[in-house]
């Protein structure tokens, strides 16, 4: 496929098939992502037509989740801007802002990738800047940063947000020293990454936060930053929310889990809070008059409920499409129970022929069963089947299945 002409558009809403031709060395891809940004778009690809050079091969992706007319607007633009634009629709849009970016990605031909709001709050003029301070340092990531010496947050409107974001830096510093050090401005949404480090690693970020998702499952070596001020939106409403902010949490608790040891650990912790629902549907059923045995195993079930569903949001979110919700239900609650048949006589063993004391014997039943029912959950409900070839609603829904794509 020949790449346009300036001033032309990609043909509306067809990604660029697999082996496409690639752009030259040194190109930029701006990745934009937009939600009900129509008035902002217009503005948006004139500032970058006056700020990037045109010597620079580029081309600017549109990965839109609009009911408005956003599309239109980007194609209406787009004739008049020097480079090629792409507008891609997600008519059934999957992981929000982070998923779209995810889509770009896997679009963006370009040897630099810059991601940034389509609103106007960060500003494309410093496009070039984020590219050059990459290419002459040797980094993999550019950060774009409010909270460097010379940038500011002017534009963050209100002290709610300014502590929400305060917070959530703070938050998420401390949960990952390692892989942000360095770094003052891990929640920002406007940054360069080279395409090389992003190509194979799968990306699969929950909510608006993708810097940190990169950083974390990239692991890029060399990170730079370069100061920005954050500016007032052009045109529109902000998209934060009350959801959006419980969708951040959900995303570092999956992070942060990403180690089979963490996975281990809280997968242990997630157990010991069924005990809450189990416990409380145990007094309400022998308060009711129900036997204790049958009581017994019948409130074991609400905390294999309970403990079924944080697994799931916590720690394999990503892989819940490889079975029927039913299938990992069910799967899950066979595991459990046969957990509790194996530990009492596992118990009984260890005191009677092994000579330990009931508390460390079921401390080490515990240890072992956990483990064990663990490592079952992985193999048998959350990894692949059988191997089938990926669907049209697979590519929407999953981009990481996509073949060529971000994996």
């Amino acid at each position: 496929m020949p790449f346009p002409e300036r001033g032309a558009a990609f043909a509306a809403d067809r990604p660029v098939p697999d082996g496409a031709t690639a752009l030259p060395p040194g190109a930029v891809s701006i990745v934009v992502p937009t939600f009900n940004e129509a008035g902002n778009v217009g503005e948006l690809l004139h500032r970058v037509s006056a700020s990037v050079p045109a010597r620079l091969p580029c081309e600017v992706i549109f990965v839109d989740d609009s009911m408005d007319d956003t599309p239109e607007a980007v194609r209406a633009s787009a004739v008049y801007c020097p480079y090629p634009v792409q507008v891609r629709h997600r008519d059934a849009p999957v992981g929000g802002l982070g998923g779209a970016v995810v889509e770009g990605l896997r679009l963006a031909r370009g040897e630099w990738i810059v991601v940034m709001d389509g609103d106007l709050q960060h500003p494309p003029e410093l496009v070039p800047d984020l590219v050059g301070e990459g290419v002459r340092g040797g980094a993999e990531v550019v950060v774009a940063s409010r909270y460097r010496r010379g940038g500011s947050r002017a534009g963050l409107a209100g002290g709610y947000r300014v502590a929400v974001s305060r917070a959530s830096t703070w938050l998420a510093k401390t949960l990952f020293p390692r892989r942000l050090r360095g770094i003052s401005d891990p929640m920002s949404g406007f940054f360069a990454v080279r395409r090389a480090g992003v190509e194979g690693v799968g990306l699969h970020p929950l909510g608006y936060k993708v810097l940190l998702e990169l950083m974390v499952r990239c692991r890029p070596v060399r990170v730079a930053e370069a100061p920005f001020t954050f500016a007032e939106r052009y045109a529109g409403e902000s998209k934060s929310s009350l959801p959006e902010g419980l969708r951040f949490l959900r995303h570092l608790a999956g992070l942060r889990t990403v180690h089979p040891a963490a996975q281990l650990a809280a997968f242990a912790l997630i157990g010991l809070t069924g005990f809450v629902p189990n416990l409380a549907a145990l007094r309400l059923l022998t308060g009711a008059g129900a036997p204790y045995l049958p009581a017994e195993v019948v409130a074991n079930q609400f905390g294999v409920a309970w403990n079924s569903l944080l697994v799931e949001a916590l720690l394999f979110r990503e892989r819940r499409h490889h079975r029927p919700w039913a299938d990992r239900t069910v799967r899950f609650a066979l595991l459990a129970n046969a957990d509790l048949a194996v530990r009492i006589p596992l118990i009984a063993l260890l005191v009677q022929r092994l000579g330990l004391a009931v508390l460390p014997a079921t401390a080490l039943a515990l240890a072992i069963t956990c483990t064990a029912r663990f490592a079952a959950t992985e193999l048998l409900i959350h990894l692949p089947g059988k191997r089938r070839v990926p669907t049209r609603s697979d590519a929407q829904a999953h981009p990481a299945m996509v073949p060529g794509g971000v994996r």
